[in-house]
């Protein structure tokens, strides 16, 4: 046996899995596709679900030629899915030998492509595959005399060289696309070789030289457009990210097909109708929304939920609404509500209207009454326990089939709060058996008697995410609903639920969730590191949280760089923290005004200079982009970086040790004489300011010390390393014991320049030869707390 991995998926296949590919490949052999294209059609699992589809549809399932069997697996390639009601007519067309070749295949595709589901014109059909049609020999030589005729001129004077252009305009000429294509093509080499005989020495030659030229026009023209890039990038739009998806015009294709457990298949897709409804409401815009659960603190995953929702917004002048989604009043908080609304400000996104779910909640419970009366949902009295243990069975709820009148009475009746919380749940009535277990009778209402905090006391009823979410969408009139991966096995709910209650579709597209390495993005964990104290708050720096990034000092600009580098695509994986320091790094770079600070100040007294004398040096606010400065002292005792000082001199060390001169940044250059010790403690070095007629390699920033206005500041600098030691936290076992003890270290007693007075909590700066900081909420007038953002250099 040879176990076939799909694609998308992971781990081992089961005996099961195996057993079943296996049988597909045989079916597909069955229909003699050769074996690499029956495995390749395995090992994808939506080609393969198709392709089997269509072997049952055209009644070939003990096999056919091998002419059949080729355009069987063109057909499960090619058919225009917003057509599918239409596929048993086209297969009948091949199974009857009225379509033959692959032209006459596409010729087909692009007329049911215009047709949807509208009713089928069985002549405009049939034209559009040449059915009917018979090309012969006569016509094919007619055709091809009339090629020759007008170009027998150019033919002779280029002979071999001018041929391959004269297939394509013999292809064009009338039905010729639907002769026999060998025979065609036949013809044409034979009429050539008449013409022009067999290729001469010299026509070889002529084929190579224009093959050279041709190479070497090439290769010109990708040096010219590389050198256009390269002058114009700057000015070039970025690429579209969205191109690929259909515009809202073109919603009417299948969104989904929902196999059931008796045998039955529902192709969920807009009517004509519906979708022209929805176009004339909305003026064709492209709608999206950003839906977050207020339940937490918003994390660097919703940052490309924003970037993705709000971003397909703005590239096509479309709207984007934040709506919550706050069907949960028990995990729900007004604090979270506030920091949503505040945070996505923040990020730089306006929603042209702000929505909450609960808002709905009539609509949505006039909704549940419809979906009950209709069959669709019942009234369960199953615990949760027991409803998961049915599921894993397969088996249907004792309640499943109570009488729409009684449910109606009970749905009434948990409205009006006469049912106990737990004792009762509203379920949709889908396929207990069917493949996709997010259609095992999902709960659309639970009882609740909990506080809501935008609706109030209204309701003790509330309807679920699976209910709410694809409704609302609907009624909000949404283009593109586009959402996270592990939402895709919800693909088959959503659409369901919209299809029987006769609602306007979205079209639905996942893409892959950020992880990014050493971190946590679930709001479980999250919640637990904050409520539990492993770390200061849902602002913690070590938090990918966007309220801890924004403490820690990144920029809205440097977090939408980042996701926009990380793109949106279908791609699962983890994504290094470095690359999102990298795009903060390079954002402060541009923003963050320069000042001098050291962290671990080592006392200099420069003997040389007089006692109680204050020069004033101007230091660079943006060195080499400026010439904005600031003041700052310099006095007899000045403090430097401990780092900086060695008591023994070694080569490409460019500090300070005894004898050695180095430059004070933007002052004058100093040599160092001697230091003094406490222990094995370097405490003072005692320097002198020399002249130098060449400055030396060595430039160390630097602190003086003073009195009032000229005091440093002193400060409590806080380092932040990343929370946790490895880079994919969701392998450890115990992941809380993965917090890195030393992912924070506090520095007291670090010295600041007296300008940093006039900073205001939110400021970032980069201390020169140190890293990018900014001011901490906690900072009071008598003391200064930074934050370090990110060092000045990448670090892998």
């Amino acid at each position: 046996r040879v176990a076939i991995a799909p694609s998308g998926t992971m781990g081992k296949a089961t005996e099961e899995d195996v057993k079943r590919r296996e049988d597909l490949v045989a079916r597909f052999k069955a229909i003699n596709l050769d074996e690499k294209t029956a495995l390749n059609a395995v090992r994808n699992n939506k080609f393969s679900r198709n392709l089997s589809s269509i072997i049952d549809e055209a009644g070939v399932r003990e096999g056919c030629d091998r002419k059949y069997g080729n355009l069987l697996y063109t057909t499960a390639s090619k058919f225009p899915p917003n057509a599918l009601v239409h596929r048993p007519v086209l297969l009948r067309s091949i199974m009857n030998d009225e379509l033959k070749s692959i032209s006459q295949l596409d010729g087909c595709f692009e007329y049911l492509k215009g047709v949807g589901e509208e009713p089928l014109d069985s002549e405009s059909f049939r034209r559009s595959g040449g059915i009917g049609v018979t090309v012969l020999e006569e016509d094919i030589d007619a055709a091809l005399q009339k090629v020759i005729d007008g170009e027998g001129e150019r033919l002779i004077t280029e002979r071999y060289t001018c041929v391959n252009p004269l297939l394509p305009k013999l292809k064009a000429i009338g039905n010729m696309r639907w002769a026999d294509q060998k025979l065609l093509k036949a013809k044409f080499d034979a009429k050539i070789l008449e013409i022009l005989g067999p290729k001469t020495e010299a026509d070889m030659a002529k084929g190579a030289q224009k093959k050279k030229e041709k190479k070497s026009k090439q290769k010109a023209a990708a040096a010219a457009e590389a050198e256009k890039l390269k002058t114009s990038a700057a000015d070039e739009p970025p690429a579209d990210p969205y191109a690929f998806l259909p515009k809202p015009s073109e919603n009417n294709v299948v969104h989904t097909t929902v196999n059931f457990s008796d045998g039955h298949i529902m192709r969920i897709a807009n009517t004509k109708e519906e979708l022209e409804k929805h176009l004339a409401e909305t003026g064709g815009k492209v709608m999206t929304r950003f839906p977050p659960e207020p339940n937490g603190y918003l994390h660097i995953g919703h940052a490309k939920a924003m970037f993705v929702d709000f971003g397909m917004a703005k590239r096509y002048d479309g709207l984007c609404c934040l709506r919550f989604d706050d069907t949960n009043p028990a995990a729900e908080k007004t604090e979270y509500i506030d920091h949503i609304k505040e945070i996505v400000a923040w990020m730089g996104w306006e929603p042209y209207r702000i929505t909450y779910s609960s808002d709905y909640f009539d609509e949505l419970h006039a909704l549940a009454v419809k979906l009950i009366e209709s069959g669709h949902a019942y009234v369960d009295h199953q615990t949760g326990d027991e409803i998961a243990e049915y599921r894993a069975l397969k088996k249907d709820s004792p309640w499943r089939d109570r009488p729409i009148a009684e449910s109606l009475k009970l749905f009434e009746d948990m409205r009006l709060g006469l049912v106990d919380e737990g004792k009762a749940t509203l379920r949709m009535k889908m396929d207990m058996r069917n493949d996709n277990f997010n259609m095992y009778d999902l709960i659309a209402y639970r009882i609740k008697f909990s506080r809501h905090p935008h609706a109030g006391d209204k309701w003790c009823i509330y309807p679920s995410y699976d209910f709410t979410h694809c409704i609302v969408d609907s009624l909000e009139k949404i283009s593109h609903s586009l959402c996270t991966l592990e939402f895709e096995p919800r693909r088959a709910s959503y659409y369901w639920l919209l299809e029987v209650l006769g609602l306007y579709k979205p079209l639905v597209w996942e893409y892959s969730r950020l992880n990014v390495t050493n971190s946590v993005m679930s709001k479980r964990k999250l919640n637990a590191l904050v409520t539990d104290g492993h770390v200061n708050g849902w602002d913690d720096p070590r938090l990918l949280t966007l309220a801890g990034l924004r403490r820690r000092g990144a920029t809205p600009e440097s977090i939408n760089n980042f996701c926009k580098d990380v793109g949106i695509t279908r791609n699962a994986n983890d994504i290094p923290v470095h690359k999102l320091e990298h795009h903060i790094r390079g954002h402060l770079d541009e923003v963050a005004e320069r000042r001098m600070g050291v962290l671990r100040p080592l006392k200099v007294t420069i003997t040389n200079h007089p006692e109680g004398e204050v020069e004033v040096v101007k230091a660079k606010v943006f060195p080499g982009r400026s010439d904005s400065t600031y003041d700052a002292p310099l006095t007899r005792v000045i403090y430097v970086e401990h780092s900086d000082f060695r008591e023994k001199d070694s080569k490409n060390y460019f500090g300070l040790a005894p004898g050695k001169t180095v430059m004070l940044r933007y002052g004058f250059a100093i040599k160092c004489l001697g230091f003094r010790k406490e222990g094995d403690d370097v405490v003072e070095l005692t320097c002198e300011r020399v002249e130098v007629a060449k400055p030396p390699k060595g430039v160390i920033h630097w602190v003086a010390a003073g009195h009032g206005a000229h005091a440093p500041v002193e400060a409590e600098v806080r380092l932040y390393g990343n929370l946790f030691k490895s880079e994919n936290v969701a392998e450890v076992e115990d992941w809380l014991a993965d917090i890195d003890p030393e992912s924070l270290e506090v520095v007291h007693g670090a010295l600041l320049t007296p300008e940093f007075r006039k900073a205001k909590v939110g400021d970032k700066f980069q201390m020169e030869r140190v890293g990018y900081f900014c001011l901490d909420r906690d900072s009071t007038d008598a003391k200064f707390v930074l934050n370090r953002t990110c060092s000045l250099k990448e670090s892998v």
